[in-house]
């Protein structure tokens, strides 16, 4: 549930409200965005008189939410959420850019592609250091010491690092040295790593799982945001289907129908949808095309001979003339590559 102000209501009777919907046993939060005030309404809504609230002189409207995502939905909160990395914005109008490898192998290749990218106007630098694998005898990412060497990398270039966390062990490591921490589609509902990542305010990229509705992975981002972290950054790295062509299946349909349901900024990972080198860049394209915030790119020094992967990254180079073509685009569609 939603109250929608009138314009002009002074902060006093703005805070008198809140507590008046306090009372009902609730949690109300203020949004105030360009030209209107909301109060969004948490909890069992059921124990709220709609009748004493709509009474209220500086009550426009009430409207109920009726999906059960609350604090991500586009009626608790109308503006778009930009989320702040350091000196970078993820949302609004500029086009974000995520890329380095799949996996951390050595400090001469993460810093390395690291600069490369840099150059390219990255906005942050990715890389695996803990690496969920399907098969337990495939590598399984340098772990800490590779962590190690993305903040080696993060010193050289400047560009914050975003790697994906894989249990709640190493949250406090996380929350110290990593600027973006990335929940991968395996623990889309790991809802214990959820709640706790809530505790923190490091922003968050939470992919799709690999099933998952749209609805189910905005109910995860809930679990976040429930915790106080608003600073969630959705990720759609394609989902499992029928077709077994391409690794998964890119649900591009899924930047409008968020764009619609939800305030928080959404990104595309052509990389993994595919798992093919050579749709990166018309999958990239499309993902502009269509409104996304961003782009999160595997992009290696030697694919070939990559440790994990290596099929879906591309080059520096390939990297390069890709960036070119989507400056083309996000001019088309109001963004900007910063």
């Amino acid at each position: 549930m939603v109250i929608i102000l009138k314009d002009g209501t002074s902060r006093e009777e703005i805070n008198k409200l809140i507590e008046q919907v306090r009372s009902f046993g609730v949690e109300a939060k203020l949004t105030e965005g360009v030209g209107q005030t909301i109060i969004g309404l948490v909890g069992d809504t059921t124990r709220v008189n709609r009748s004493k609230i709509q009474a209220n002189e500086n009550v426009d409207r009430i409207m109920s939410i009726q999906e059960p995502f609350k604090r991500a939905n586009r009626r608790f909160k109308q503006d778009d959420t930009i989320v702040q990395v350091g000196d970078a914005k993820i949302g609004g109008n500029v086009l974000t850019m995520i890329a380095g490898p799949c996996s951390v192998e050595s400090e001469e290749q993460i810093v390395g592609v690291a600069k490369e990218v840099q150059k390219l106007g990255a906005t942050a630098l990715r890389g695996g250091a803990f690496k969920p694998r399907t098969s337990p005898y495939s590598f399984q990412g340098l772990e800490l010491e590779g962590l190690e060497l993305l903040k080696v990398a993060k010193a050289e270039t400047g560009l914050p690092i975003v790697t994906e966390i894989m249990s709640t062990d190493m949250i406090d490591v996380f929350e110290k040295d990593v600027d973006i921490i990335q929940v991968g589609a395996r623990n889309m509902q790991n809802f214990d790593l959820l709640k706790q990542l809530g505790q923190f305010r490091k922003p968050i990229l939470l992919k799709r799982g690999l099933s998952a509705t749209i609805e189910e992975w905005l109910m995860s981002a809930e679990y976040i945001m429930s915790g106080g972290n608003e600073n969630v950054i959705l990720c759609e790295r394609g989902i499992r289907t029928i077709e077994t062509y391409t690794r998964n299946t890119q649900d591009l349909s899924a930047v409008p129908v968020i764009k619609r349901l939800s305030h928080l900024p959404i990104i595309i990972d052509p990389s993994h949808a595919a798992g093919k080198s050579w749709m990166v860049d018309p999958l990239s394209k499309a993902a502009v095309a269509v409104g996304a915030d961003g782009l999160i790119i595997e992009v290696h020094n030697d694919p070939p001979n990559a440790l994990c992967d290596g099929q879906q990254s591309i080059t520096p180079g390939q990297y390069a003339e890709l960036v070119e073509k989507l400056k083309v685009i996000a001019s088309v569609v109001g963004k900007e590559i910063k």
